[in-house]
């Protein structure tokens, strides 16, 4: 049996309704619809060779595939969306708007911006409101770690909120069941749904991971910067974003590869337990939807493989 490390590495996102996965050529979404049956949306991974190049430089490629990954995430959460509302007479509609080349880069962009934006709001709000607190607490120590206290109660609070609903709560779910999926699978257990059960719903290379890491590292970065006046501390902290992203990459790319190390992989502890709130036990149902994702892909893969020995 192979080990995790052996393997190659896919990633994946949670839709509505559905699992998308993503390999080195290309990436797939299945999606249960209203009638029991499951839909596929694909892309192939087509990636400028600039791109490419600065994917191979440490420290920059996490940003590269960051902006990647919302991009291609908005196309196929708006292919979720879609599927899950649509009827089956506007199914063929749907497909058909999808394949328009303006509404395809629309929702890329608007994926990436929605990611900037989130981001640039989650590192201002922390900061404005530490601030306010300067009275009370002025040392500069003591700033960045309020700043840091608000900035994981934000995340903590939204994640907890948004759960409350019965829609997000079934996309965690859904979240459960590809990272049921990627362990089976790198475990080189049988994907059947009664395998990929026992599989634990959480993993280190994990988005929430990530989200928790930038938190961390932001914190030491702030160290190396005045925190006054408050016009600076803004300015410092947009523009250590691309640098918290970056060494934020790095890091969670490290505890995966410790990940099978004793003592080494309780780096990795704290987006676990983050996942604790941003995973849910799936049923059934939804692993058997994450599995037909991950197995088209796999199909695609091996058949891109294919098509590249014969060339």
């Amino acid at each position: 049996m192979k080990s995790s490390m052996e393997k190659p590495l896919y990633g994946g996102q949670a839709v509505v309704e559905g699992v998308m996965f993503a390999g080195k050529t290309h990436s797939v979404t299945a999606v249960r619809r209203h009638d029991g049956t499951i839909d596929y949306f694909t892309l192939p991974r087509r990636s400028h060779p600039t791109l490419t190049a600065l994917k191979k430089i440490p420290f920059v490629r996490g940003i590269v595939a960051i902006i990647e990954a919302s991009a291609n995430g908005a196309k196929h959460l708006q292919f979720a969306s879609e599927q899950y509302e649509a009827s089956s007479d506007e199914k063929q509609a749907a497909e058909e708007s999808r394949s328009k080349f303006g509404l395809i880069l629309g929702a890329a962009v608007i994926g990436v911006l929605s990611f900037l934006f989130a981001k640039t709001i989650f590192t201002l709000v922390p900061a404005l409101a530490a601030d306010a607190f300067k009275p009370l607490v002025p040392g500069k120590m003591g700033q960045i770690l309020l700043e840091g206290a608000f900035k994981l109660a934000l995340l903590l609070g939204y994640i907890h909120f948004i759960s409350l609903t019965p829609l997000v709560r079934r996309v965690f779910q859904y979240h459960g069941a590809e990272h049921k999926v990627i362990n089976a699978f790198e475990a080189g257990w049988p994907l059947t749904v009664e395998h990929v059960q026992r599989a634990s719903r959480l993993h280190y290379r994990c988005g929430s991971s990530f989200i928790l890491f930038t938190v961390m590292i932001s914190l030491f970065l702030y160290l190396f910067v005045p925190t006054d006046p408050l016009w600076l501390r803004i300015a410092n902290r947009l523009a250590l974003i691309p640098i918290v992203l970056g060494v934020s990459f790095e890091v969670l790319q490290f505890t995966n590869k410790l990940r099978d190390i004793p003592l080494l992989s309780w780096l990795g502890y704290p987006g676990l337990w983050l996942q604790r709130l941003t995973t849910k036990e799936p049923d059934d149902d939804q692993v058997e939807v994450a599995i037909a994702s991950f197995q088209r892909l796999l199909d695609l893969e091996a058949e891109a493989e294919r098509k590249q020995a014969v060339q």
